[in-house]
């Protein structure tokens, strides 16, 4: 929807809640994906020499944090639906920054294992309950912007998030640590502090919101009762119908894809690009390693920006999300065969930017024909499911690699991956199960 075609008190409405929970929703996630990838990072800088680990127990480690979140996922969204998100949101981040916090001692594999479990079960429920949160505040037809701006925090964690890491493992011997444990003992407090500040900062509706005038107040509430009174007409499913509904398990496949490929960078990249020097012959320190794993994401972060701005702008098509997945299936094989670490990255740059311009979009799928509590268990649901592609691609990744001594076999399987989301989105859209946003029936 064009700014010319908002009332003065849409526009003033929306506006706010862009400033006001956004920025500080998705700084929440900005510490949420860095102390969960924070490993990737500690690896290649001690931590894999330290305690004695193969790439397979890497990977292991780095993917066993999705056991716990998988599990747990569903039953956490449903009691943020149920207690509300300003203190369940606020609950988990308190959580996961005291598991956070105990990776600064850890010293076996088996100990790394059972913080790696922990952090999941603590994390549980996060992503999609901040999704979820976010969604319950705005109208449907300002959701993709909404969560667009939300999703600029996961590329931009890795943006500042790897510098930062970088900067405290070169802080080596402060408290008598080596250098990657001061970086989980500097990660993990602001995940405490952060949380317990949510309690203060969050509210769990417009109603509740002091920063919203009254006419701004009545304008959301009749906008969000009104979407949901037409979702209740057409008979959404309830929680149990959920779990059997075709559309819900689709988008799980398709969001399984796009996980896998997040992952398979998250957690490999510094890797790789440790191995350059060994590859290209090239040096580079722990500063400027960390750069280089921000310079993906950054690109990304842009792209991500001006693709959902067009979807915003259109309405969210199914070439939104499927031609990203094709050019994430296509990048990453190619990116093997590049002939210096500039290229390499620069094609690497092409999955990342492919896979973030594609996740905001997606999630505005679900929100399309659920609410209330279905809703909260759909969005938990896809997430589980789609995150047990969390698990694998740490786990498949190392193994791969131990068992080829290459990357090589462990990325087509990631383009794989992201072409079978490309797949099902056209399926998808071809059985017309999903009706993409056209803003102009949203008037």
């Amino acid at each position: 929807m064009s700014q010319t075609n908002m009332t003065a008190v849409e526009q003033s409405a929306i506006r706010k809640i862009s400033w006001r929970l956004v920025p500080f929703v998705a700084l929440m996630f900005f510490i949420n994906f860095l102390d969960r990838t924070a490993i990737s990072f500690a690896g290649p800088n001690g931590m894999t020499q330290d305690i004695g680990l193969t790439a397979v127990q890497f990977g292991l480690a780095s993917g066993i944090f999705f056991i716990g979140y998988i599990l747990l996922e569903v039953p956490s969204n449903l009691a943020l639906h149920r207690f509300g998100a300003r203190r369940w949101l606020a609950r988990i981040m308190v959580s996961w920054g005291i598991v956070s916090l105990l990776f600064t001692w850890v010293s076996s594999v088996e100990g790394l294992y059972t913080l790696r479990l922990l952090l999941g079960i603590a994390e549980a429920g996060f992503f999609p309950g901040a999704i979820l949160y976010l969604s319950m505040w705005v109208p449907a037809r300002h959701r993709s912007k909404i969560l667009s701006l939300f999703y600029l925090a996961q590329p931009l964690t890795v943006v500042f998030g790897a510098p930062l890491a970088a900067g405290f493992i070169e802080q080596h011997g402060l408290f008598g640590l080596e250098g990657w444990r001061v970086m989980f003992l500097g990660v993990s407090i602001p995940a405490i502090l952060i949380g317990i500040a949510a309690l203060f900062w969050l509210v769990d509706s417009p109603r509740q919101a002091k920063w919203l005038n009254e006419e701004e107040k009545t304008w959301l509430t009749r906008e969000l009762e009104k979407e949901n009174q037409q979702k209740q007409q057409k008979s959404h499913p309830s929680v149990r119908t959920v779990m059997g509904n075709g559309r819900v398990w689709m988008l799980c496949l398709i969001y399984f894809g796009f996980i896998y490929g997040l992952y398979a960078l998250a957690f490999f990249l510094p890797t790789i690009i440790g191995g350059f020097q060994q590859q290209f012959g090239t040096t580079f320190n722990v500063m400027e390693k960390g750069l280089i794993t921000g310079v993906p994401y950054l690109i990304a972060a842009v792209v991500m920006f001006f693709w959902s701005k067009d979807a915003s702008r259109r309405g969210c098509r199914t070439w939104h999300i499927a031609i990203p997945a094709l050019a994430g299936a296509v990048s990453v094989p190619l990116a093997l065969y590049m002939e210096s670490p500039f290229a390499t990255i620069m094609m690497i740059a092409v999955t990342a930017s492919a896979i973030f311009a594609a996740l905001p979009n997606f999630w505005t799928l679900p929100t399309q024909f659920l609410t209330g509590a279905s809703a909260a268990a759909a969005i938990a649901l896809i997430n589980t499911l789609g995150n047990v592609a969390g698990f694998s691609a740490g786990y498949i990744t190392g193994a791969l690699h131990d068992a080829t001594n290459s990357y090589t076999v462990p990325m087509f399987v990631v383009g794989g991956f992201m072409l079978l989301s490309a797949v099902l989105m056209l399926l998808l859209n071809r059985s017309r199960h999903i009706q993409p946003i056209s803003l102009a029936q949203e008037q």
